[in-house]
């Protein structure tokens, strides 16, 4: 409204441009406390896999219905959590560009990486195995009430870590069981009765490989919950902080204009002045770009 009061920052939101609307991150909780039971249920499925495929190895009775059913539970498991799984990203993505954001008033200037990337780079192929853990250590040291260099980010390697290495023995069990499978589905399979032995036997080892990496992803989970409570509470005390007053800012100087400082204004308080005009007849000076 025209001559009126300037609108109110949204609820949680303060006048300094930091959105600490607890929105994404309560939904990222409650999604990780979902994602958790449903990974349970992943590694009990793929335990009574690893049960059938035993009790073949041992010589006992095991019913085609019996293998069905062990495959149909798993893959009951497998879609619920992957339900979860594309929830949990999306909204992951949008949260962690939010701290870029309010990571960016806290230490101006002092990120290697846009706020695009800090969405963009979880779905880009090779360097979301380093972007992402590099833009969470300059959100984590921006968002430190006590200042960067006395931050502790041991949550944050250790989250880190567990995702990393789950990722890898995920992938890793994932090509070995598609290669396995297409060896046993080709049409010239017609193994002996040793050679099956031996591919149920790798079948096992590939489903315990397996259940190793869901208990990672499980690790993970937890670590990244952690994680989401504790860097919104460090952004939440770091943003009841006073601005830094005097001296030099522990977050560094944001980085230089191109543009280059202003002039200091006549009552020293940097506003920019007009250059002089010159007297009638005289020319001036050249325009910096060129003519009008």
């Amino acid at each position: 409204m025209p001559g009126g009061y300037p609108a109110a920052p949204p609820m949680g939101m303060p006048a300094g441009g930091v959105d600490l609307r607890r929105g994404l991150s309560t939904t990222l909780v409650v999604l990780f406390s979902l994602a958790l039971p449903a990974l349970i249920l992943v590694l009990v499925a793929r335990g009574g896999q690893y049960g059938v495929i035993g009790d073949m190895l041992d010589g006992k009775l095991v019913t085609q219905k019996d293998l069905d059913d062990a495959d149909d539970f798993f893959t009951t498991a497998q879609v619920l959590h992957s339900m979860l799984t594309l929830a949990i990203a999306i909204v992951w993505a949008v949260w962690f560009r939010r701290l870029r954001l309010n990571a960016e008033v806290f230490a101006p200037g002092q990120h290697r990486f846009g706020s695009g990337w800090a969405a963009g780079s979880w779905f880009t192929p090779v360097v979301n195995f380093w972007f992402p853990k590099q833009i969470a250590n300059d959100i984590w040291r921006a968002s430190s009430p006590q200042g960067p260099h006395h931050v502790r980010s041991g949550l944050l390697n250790g989250w880190w870590v567990t995702w990393i290495v789950a990722i890898v023995t995920n992938v890793i069990g994932s090509v070995r069981y598609t290669a396995l499978r297409a060896k046993v589905e080709s049409d010239g399979y017609a193994p002996s009765l040793s050679e099956s032995k031996d591919d149920l036997d790798n079948l096992r080892g590939i489903l315990a490989f397996d259940m190793f990496a869901v208990m990672v992803f499980l690790a993970a989970a937890i670590l990244a919950l952690l994680l989401v409570r504790q860097v919104t509470a460090m952004q939440e005390q770091r943003a009841s902080l006073p601005p830094q007053m005097g001296g030099p800012s522990p977050y560094g100087a944001p980085a230089p204009s191109p543009y280059g400082a202003p002039a200091p204004g006549p009552m020293g308080y940097g506003a920019p002045q007009m250059p002089p005009t010159p007297p009638p007849g005289q020319p001036g000076q050249p325009y910096p770009y060129g003519q009008g």
